[in-house]
């Protein structure tokens, strides 16, 4: 029976996750935990179980008296955060330097076609997915758990924000060739010059963003 709701509480998180992701549940936003009952057809336990879930990874904060809220990114955490993400991702471009193996390689080869090829076509949406699996794909070939652990969950604080650097001018283009920098340290089996790219690459992403509109939506790491 633990088993079960223990599955029950992570799906219920999973999609309680996607929809703070997609913005069906806004920043801020009051999470009414009897409509969210109705709405994913549970009972109280799993959700409750989940909102715990969730306010440990940051995407959602209880006040006592009031309930839960979706979590809000403000600039200051962004000043703050993706320092830390660039030493973090940048030592995961030196661990995968280190650790690639030619087949890696190819693979990571693969990605980064796909990644010139979606700049080339001006695509925001299929770049960014593609610029996703490269750091994606980076933090596995480290191998280091504890590493990808808190990569991932500093990440998902900085997806709340929502704001979108690749729709600044000449921004693809510029991420485009910090990525193949990465790319070419790495393929150089080259670990600390793998990992002054990454951290340029998205210390720079940092400049683009201060200078974003408020409106503008997704974090592109």
């Amino acid at each position: 029976m633990r088993q079960q709701l223990s599955s029950m509480h992570d799906d219920v998180a999973t999609r309680l996750r996607d929809r703070i992701f997609s913005g069906d549940l806004s920043p801020g936003s009051f999470l009414d935990e009897t409509q969210l009952c109705e709405q994913l057809s549970i009972s109280r336990t799993p959700l409750r179980e989940a909102l715990k879930v969730l306010a440990c990874e940051g995407l959602v904060r209880h006040e006592p008296r009031r309930g839960s809220f979706v979590s809000e990114v403000t600039d200051a955490d962004l000043e703050e955060i993706f320092p830390v993400i660039a030493l973090l991702e940048g030592r995961s471009a030196f661990e995968a330097a280190q650790k690639a193996t030619d087949a890696d390689i190819a693979v990571l080869e693969t990605l980064h076609e796909r990644l010139e090829h979606e700049a080339a076509q001006g695509d925001i949406t299929a770049y960014y997915a593609a610029n996703y699996a490269i750091h994606e794909a980076l933090i596995t070939l480290a191998n280091n758990h504890w590493l990808a652990q808190v990569t991932d969950d500093l990440r998902k604080i900085v997806k709340l924000a929502r704001r979108q650097g690749l729709q600044a001018p000449q921004r693809m283009a510029s991420s485009l060739r910090e990525h193949l920098a990465i790319f070419a340290a790495i393929k150089a089996r080259d670990g600390a010059g793998a990992e002054a790219a990454m951290k340029t690459h998205l210390l720079r992403q940092l400049e683009v963003l201060r200078a974003l509109p408020k409106a503008q939506i997704k974090v592109s790491l």
